[in-house]
């Protein structure tokens, strides 16, 4: 009986160190680290510069004041059609001549007696070469006659005839300076004219006060109105801008150069985040061969360029797009519709190469990999890794190689 308890208490002894042998290697078993994963496929891979850009009408006509004068108000409006030389944009009245001080009056007085003197003096000039005229005339008449008759020589009918000619010409150098002189007097009397000397009829009359027509240069629409009100506006004046919206936009954006050095023209643009439902297409058509220093937000110094970038698409997927408006460009400069890609997360450096944590049956293996391009969210593997790959992402700094990994579970 003694033996049979004292083999009791043994066995028990041997199955409490069992069970807390067992608890120990349970507690202290490696256990596998729990990781995200991600696969290495095949398929389409681009990679782009994305940068906000601004549309423009490439050929925009700013309509400015022809002359001088005071512009009606301009009752066209922002986005209203226009037809190239028939619609009627804008009206303007010529200013009256400004006032004249004394000593210029009198200048002009005097200016106006002696043009009206040099006039009288031309038709008397008139009146003596048509004297003259007639008196050659009547000689050459004679002369012919009485050649006819033989009673005087060839020579002095050639005399005369040379003599009505020269008095004809003097007659008609007499005309042309009457003509002259008369404009020479209306100029001299225009420079008399003042604002005190013009009446609403005599406005009407000479010319001043009448509307002269502005019509729109190009097919297209009204852009913005620059001078809305009626004002008295000096030539040049801008008054407003025109452009053909549907087949002439554009858009310009504003590339880091580093970035810029990698466009060129013909690239594929994507145009997102513009307001419509789908995006659109275009191309590069254009990179400016200079920089200009700008400065960002933070105040870090940047060289930019412009990259001009033309729609391919129809007007009508992009018909409420106007001139100015923000959109994202995404240039493309290179793509791949059939890319070997591992996940940009799964990549870290290794020495000065990349590398992958591989999952080969639970085991963790460090392997480089050589990579071409990289987007940001998918790598190009050129070599070092299969498609159907399984690679750990997100590879923390404990991770090691051969460690036992194994699947995180999202609750």
């Amino acid at each position: 009986m003694a033996v049979r308890k004292k083999r009791s208490r043994t066995l028990l002894s041997l199955l409490a160190l069992g069970l807390v042998a067992a608890t120990l290697a349970a507690a202290f078993w490696p256990r596998p680290v729990m990781v995200d994963m991600g696969q290495v496929s095949r398929g389409a891979m681009r990679v782009t510069i994305d940068e906000e850009g601004r549309t423009r009408v490439h050929d925009a006509y700013v309509l400015s004041t022809p002359v001088a004068g005071r512009l009606l108000r301009v009752q066209v409006h922002a986005g209203d059609t226009v037809e190239r030389d028939r619609t009627m944009v804008a009206q303007m009245r010529p200013i009256n001549p400004e006032a004249l001080d004394a000593r210029t009056r009198e200048q002009a007085r005097a200016a106006v007696h002696a043009a009206e003197a040099a006039l009288r003096l031309a038709r008397a000039e008139l009146n003596a070469a048509t004297a003259e005229n007639d008196l050659a005339q009547s000689d050459l008449e004679r002369a012919g006659k009485l050649a006819a008759s033989g009673t005087v020589s060839e020579a002095a009918l050639d005399r005369a005839t040379a003599a009505a000619r020269a008095a004809e010409a003097r007659l008609a150098t007499a005309r042309a300076a009457i003509a002259i002189r008369r404009a020479e007097l209306e100029n001299a009397r225009a420079q008399l004219i003042g604002v005190d000397d013009l009446d609403p009829r005599a406005s009407a009359n000479n010319g001043y006060g009448d509307e002269i027509p502005l019509f729109a240069p190009i097919d297209g629409r009204v852009l913005r109105v620059i001078q809305q009100s009626e004002t008295t506006l000096p030539a040049g004046t801008p008054i407003l801008e025109i452009g053909d919206i549907d087949n002439d936009l554009e858009i310009v954006a504003d590339l880091i150069s580093s970035d810029a050095v990698q466009v060129g023209p013909g690239d594929r643009v994507l145009v997102d985040d513009w307001g419509g439902p789908a995006t659109l297409e275009g191309e590069v058509v254009r990179v400016d061969p200079f920089g200009v220093t700008k400065y960002s937000a933070l105040g870090v110094e940047e060289q930019r360029v412009n990259v001009t970038i033309r729609f391919t698409d129809p007007p009508e997927t992009r018909a409420t797009l106007g001139h100015g408006y923000r959109v994202e460009v995404r240039i493309v400069v290179w793509e791949d519709a059939s890319a070997l890609r591992v996940p940009a997360s799964a990549l870290f450096r290794a020495g000065a190469d990349w590398a992958v944590f591989r999952v080969e049956e639970g085991i963790a293996r460090l392997r480089p990999v050589q990579i071409g391009h990289n987007n940001g969210i998918s790598a190009q593997v050129l070599g070092g890794l299969s498609e159907g790959d399984a690679v750990v992402l997100y590879p923390s700094a404990g991770l090691s190689d051969g460690a036992r990994v194994t699947q995180r579970r999202i609750e």
